[in-house]
């Protein structure tokens, strides 16, 4: 039986990873910086480590390395962007010792991370794709769109650091505070993002896309409620730019839809996207394709269905009974 690592067991896509994984036969080992009884998924994996945060890099990087001799770890999944970050620039080791990690490549991910850089790319590169006029902030003398802007970090996730600038006096105070060679500015477009779920297999080659649009979400951007559909014109757009991008197994291309039927591209989430369980009720299962990428197994042909409208319920569950938890290990 081989042996997948998931980190990062609190994401919205560990559910259906798991799910998926268990089905295919794998033993599945996770881990996440809380204690195991704190996440309902950390109780369901054969194994659970609990992990230090990311951000402490030289921990995180030992503490996987350990874990990955320890448990005989074949397949890593990194489940978010600041792990891909980190991963991405460590590889070596990893694959030294036969663990796969199961992204796209280093040249792919080098854009895919930096939205100045993809904006960029998908200009030059995809014609059938719009992408959102992108700048630097400290490239900025003078705003030349009309208010209000939208400012985030190049390499952000999750819509953290993300601003909208409303007028002048915000513009200002923005620009005097903000970190210049972090921020991006773009152009508000008002509109409902729009995902497109892909699987890319290199040999042989096939790309697989899925488009759903969001009715409801949260205020960082995890949907609840989506409509799945099809529009094979921005799918094979989608398709298109996975090639160029050379992106290998799962990714998820994010668009906002303007009242004028456009679709602009926003960014590429290069992992399991928060709304991946949404396209495998659609009916393909991403995660088991996913790991046919990383395997040299052909992965599935796609036929879309029917549109649909898919929502997604919270459940609560007990994980530990008569315990104590201390007022200074409370997340808050």
């Amino acid at each position: 039986m081989k042996t997948v690592l998931i980190t990062s067991t609190g994401s919205v896509a560990t559910d259906i990873t798991l799910k998926s994984l268990k089905r295919m036969g794998f033993r599945v080992v996770g881990c996440n910086i809380y204690p195991k009884e704190w996440i309902v998924e950390s109780c369901e994996v054969d194994a659970f480590y609990q992990a230090p945060p990311v951000s402490e890099q030289k921990r995180y990087l030992a503490f996987m390395k350990e874990l990955c001799i320890k448990e005989k770890i074949e397949y890593l999944f990194p489940m978010i962007d600041y792990e891909i970050d980190l991963l991405n620039c460590n590889r070596e080791w990893f694959e030294e010792h036969g663990v796969t990690l199961c992204m796209s490549s280093k040249e792919s991910l080098d854009i895919i991370r930096n939205k100045k850089k993809l904006a960029d790319f998908v200009e030059a590169e995809c014609p059938r794709t719009q992408s959102i006029p992108t700048k630097m902030l400290r490239d900025i003398q003078r705003l030349e769109w009309r208010f209000p802007v939208v400012c985030k970090p190049y390499n952000g996730r999750s819509s953290q650091g993300l601003k909208y600038i409303y007028n002048q006096e915000e513009w200002d105070n923005f620009v005097s505070t903000a970190d210049k060679d972090v921020y991006i500015v773009e152009p508000f477009i008002e509109g409902p993002l729009v995902m497109v779920e892909i699987v890319r297999q290199i040999e042989p080659h096939k790309v697989i896309a899925m488009t759903r649009r969001e009715l409801i979400s949260t205020p960082h951007g995890c949907s609840t409620t989506v409509y799945v559909y099809e529009d094979k014109e921005l799918e094979e757009a989608s398709k298109i730019l996975a090639d160029k991008l050379n992106v290998w197994g799962d990714v998820n291309f994010e668009y906002i839809l303007d009242k004028d039927g456009k679709y602009h591209l926003v960014e590429c989430n290069p992992r399991f996207s928060a709304g991946c369980e949404f396209s495998c009720m659609g009916g393909y299962d991403y995660i088991e394709n996913h790991m046919k990428c990383f395997m040299g197994k052909e992965i599935e042909d796609a036929h879309f269905k029917h549109s649909m409208i898919i929502a997604r319920k919270y459940e609560e569950y007990i994980t530990a009974v008569d315990v104590d938890v201390e007022y200074q290990n409370t997340c808050h």
